[in-house]
């Protein structure tokens, strides 16, 4: 499957000066906590600008794009390698096709990720998409399925597309909170998140603007309407997502193939064995008192004898002529 060799991350001179200097910071700070491998694994719908998000990570193309052309089949690898710290980000393709969830795709992620470690799971969509349907609670029902519901500890939403005029009048700000909790919610809903399993983490919000069209600011840098320096705010998010106090995950062949199918029910053994064992004893118990009370249990008499006594016959002869 699609992985390419480390390269050195040469594109990192390409930055602007202060958003390379703030990139810089944020991967020393990953090597202050020992961090010298990060995998990040970016998912979500076809279309919604994964590939895009790589290529700005990157900072160069990596990954291909037309806006009249599929996604890819298979998923992709991008390593890059800078001053001992190697950066691993694994583009996949949509998780839907025809309206529906696309398992094949769950799949082939699965498997390319064998044996690998997920240290941040980018989970990309819209942030120009006005409404969340029961089609985004089955993708994000697809990803915990497939990686388990503690992935969203190490995971972070992207909203692509924010260089927009939201609708209704709202400010900015405003309109990308009410997207974000949308979404927010929809992840809580389809994961499956009670209120106490992730009780101190809060998946952290990101909104990027990939196209050429991006606003920049006096030092050349890629801002959003409200004034934010995106690229940075991403990389700071997926260096405090990738060192929280959750464990990454480990896809290993357990995970893969999912419960083993004969352990299904297993729980359930000493459950029904139990019943059964007080169902046995409380027939022996009935049998017990019923012989003891002289009630046949089995209705046994029904198939003995019945005797009735007999009575002498009358001799009516004999009492007459004694009368006479």
């Amino acid at each position: 499957m699609a992985s390419a060799p480390v390269r050195e991350w040469s594109s990192l001179q390409q930055f602007p000066a202060e958003t390379r200097s703030k990139l810089f910071e944020l991967l020393g700070k990953l090597k202050q906590e020992n961090v010298d491998t990060l995998t990040i694994l970016v998912m979500g719908k076809g279309g919604v600008g994964k590939s895009s998000t790589v290529n700005s990570l990157i900072g160069e193309q990596v990954m291909r794009i037309s806006s009249f052309q599929s996604e890819g089949l298979r998923p992709t690898m991008v390593s890059r390698s800078w001053s001992g710290f190697t950066l691993n980000i694994i583009d996949t393709p949509g998780l839907v096709e025809g309206g529906y969830i696309n398992h094949q795709a769950i799949g082939l992620i699965k498997g390319f990720l064998l044996n690998k470690t997920i240290d941040v799971l980018l989970y990309v969509d819209r942030l120009d998409a006005y409404r969340v349907d029961g089609l985004d609670k089955q993708i994000i029902g697809a990803i915990t399925d497939a990686f388990g519901k503690k992935i969203w500890c190490k995971s972070l939403l992207v909203l692509t597309h924010a260089q927009l005029c939201p609708p209704d009048g709202l400010s900015y700000d405003d309109f990308s909170s009410k997207r974000s909790n949308a979404v927010l919610n929809a992840i809580s809903i389809g994961a499956r998140i009670g209120k106490n399993d992730f009780e101190h983490y809060a998946i952290p919000v990101v909104m990027v603007e990939n196209s050429g069209r991006c606003n920049k600011n006096v030092k050349d840098e890629k801002i959003l309407p409200n004034g934010d320096v995106w690229i940075p705010n991403l990389v700071k998010a997926i260096t405090s997502v990738a060192t929280n106090s959750s464990q990454p995950i480990l896809v290993d062949k357990k995970l893969i193939d999912g419960p083993d199918s004969n352990d299904k029910g297993k729980i359930w053994i000493p459950l029904i064995l139990g019943v059964q064992w007080l169902v046995v004893k409380w027939i022996q118990g009935s049998i017990k008192n019923d012989i003891e009370c002289g009630n046949d249990p089995f209705g046994s008499h029904k198939n003995k004898p019945t005797t009735t006594a007999l009575q002498p016959p009358r001799m009516r002869g004999i009492h007459t002529a004694a009368a006479r």
